[in-house]
C-alpha cells in the first residue's frame, strides 16, 4: 500500500497505511487534550494544536433548516482561513479587546463522543465527533452540543488540525458564542 492510499479505521481500532501508526485511542487523546487547553483556558497551548493554514469554519443555520454551504459567500458563525484568525480571537480574549466577548469563566466542560474515523489518505485523519460543552457564566448553566469534523495531519512531532469544521446544533443561544464554546 502507498500513503496515498484511502483507508478506514480495522476492526482493532489502528488505521493501515501512512507512515504512521494512527489509532483510536491516539485520535481521542488528542481531541481531549484540545477540548482540556480551552475547559483549562490555556489557549496559548490550545493554539499548538492547530497548523499555520488551518481553516476553521462554523457554518450557520439558514431558514430552511440548512447549514450554509460556502464560507465565502454565506453567513458563517465563524469562519478563519488559517491560523492568524484563531491567534487574533485568543489575543481578544486575553486582553478583553472584544465587546463580544472577554476571558471566560473556569467553569467550563467540554465532553467528547462516538470518535470516528471518516477517512484516512497518509498521515490527514478525516474524524467525526459529537460533543457537548457546558458553561456557566452570569450565574447561568448553558449548554452548546453539536457535530465536529477535524482533519488531523500525524505526520509532524505532534498531531496538527489542518481543518475544523463545527456544527452547533442549537443556534438559539443566549450569549455571543466564541471558540472557546467548541
Amino acid at each position: 500500500m502507498t500513503s496515498t492510499e484511502k483507508t478506514t479505521s480495522t476492526e482493532n481500532n489502528q488505521t493501515a497505511t501512512g507512515s504512521a501508526l494512527i489509532t483510536q485511542n491516539s485520535i481521542e487523546q488528542f481531541l481531549y487534550r484540545e477540548a482540556r487547553y480551552l475547559d483549562d483556558r490555556e489557549f496559548e497551548k490550545w493554539l499548538t494544536c492547530y497548523a499555520d493554514d488551518v481553516i476553521y469554519w462554523m457554518p450557520a443555520w439558514g431558514d430552511d433548516d440548512l447549514l450554509t454551504e460556502d464560507p465565502q459567500t454565506d453567513i458563517s458563525l465563524i469562519y478563519y482561513p488559517n491560523k492568524g484568525g484563531l491567534e487574533d480571537r485568543v489575543f481578544r480574549i486575553r486582553t478583553e479587546r472584544s465587546s463580544a466577548t472577554s476571558i471566560p469563566e473556569p467553569r467550563t466542560s467540554h465532553n467528547i463522543s462516538n470518535v470516528e474515523v471518516i477517512e484516512r489518505c497518509g498521515d490527514l485523519v478525516d474524524v467525526r465527533f459529537n460533543w457537548h460543552t457546558m458553561y456557566f457564566r452570569y450565574k447561568t448553566v448553558d449548554p452548546y452540543y453539536g457535530t465536529s469534523f477535524y482533519t488531523i495531519d500525524f505526520s509532524g512531532e505532534q498531531p496538527l488540525i489542518r481543518r475544523k469544521t463545527v456544527v452547533l446544533k442549537n443556534d438559539y443561544i443566549h450569549h455571543v458564542v466564541d471558540v472557546y464554546h467548541f
